[in-house]
């Protein structure tokens, strides 16, 4: 599931006339670098979130095998936006990837994959260390604690990327709501987990991210 829906307020007049999704970074939307990355881990079916903009994302992955799940009249947040798709991404747990960062090092979902422990986890979060997390501002979100386990604290900052279980959404009464009720849950029962990842991660949910991005990626190809 790629999340593509949202207003990108923080990017300023660049969204005033497209989604962010479509905001090019080194030639190439930053939605095509989400799905690049989800093609290469060998996930055969991907989902995309519209709303704001959405013919314009529509228009732009006609043909690409993307799958659509369009949010009207209101946005849905994660949560609600995750549940809203499941029909189109089927049973069992699923990959989540917001679609406004880039990545240098291994593939994400691959070192996701490799970790995923279901018989002790109901979420693994792929998380950054704070110096390998560029554009990003603040505390971080996450302690990585004893087996994995994570609680929420200043530490390792959340990518964005997640392999989590979705039996729970269908109690969480809201319409619209943000994932971290679910991970609130996982939290209370000791089934939330996290893993660093060993490369670079770039924010690009401002205008100062397309920079530092298109600067990390050359700097990877050197």
């Amino acid at each position: 599931m790629i999340f593509a829906a949202g207003f990108g307020t923080r990017m300023g007049a660049l969204t005033a006339e497209q989604p962010k999704p479509l905001l090019p970074v080194a030639g190439r939307p930053l939605i095509d670098h989400a799905i690049s990355l989800a093609r290469d881990a060998g996930i055969g079916r991907i989902v995309a979130n519209l709303h704001y903009r959405a013919e314009m994302l529509r228009e732009h992955l006609a043909g690409s095998g993307v799958i659509l799940s369009e949010e009207t009249p209101e946005i849905l947040e994660t949560g609600g936006g995750l549940r809203a798709a499941l029909p189109l991404l089927g049973p069992g747990p699923v990959f989540t990837m917001n679609s406004d960062a880039v990545w240098s090092g291994p593939n994400p979902l691959r070192l996701l994959a490799e970790a995923w422990e279901p018989a002790r986890m109901d979420a693994l979060l792929l998380c950054v260390e704070k110096d390998r997390a560029l554009g990003h501002q603040g505390k971080g979100d996450f302690v990585i604690g004893e087996a994995g386990r994570a609680t929420r604290g200043p530490g390792v900052v959340f990518s964005g990327v997640q392999i989590l279980r979705t039996d729970a959404l269908a109690d969480i009464p809201q319409n619209a709501f943000s994932l971290n009720l679910l991970w609130d849950r996982m939290l209370t029962d000791g089934r939330l987990h996290a893993l660093a990842y060993p490369g670079r991660w770039c924010d690009v949910g401002h205008p100062e991210g397309i920079t530092l991005a298109e600067t990390m990626l050359e700097a990877s190809d050197v």
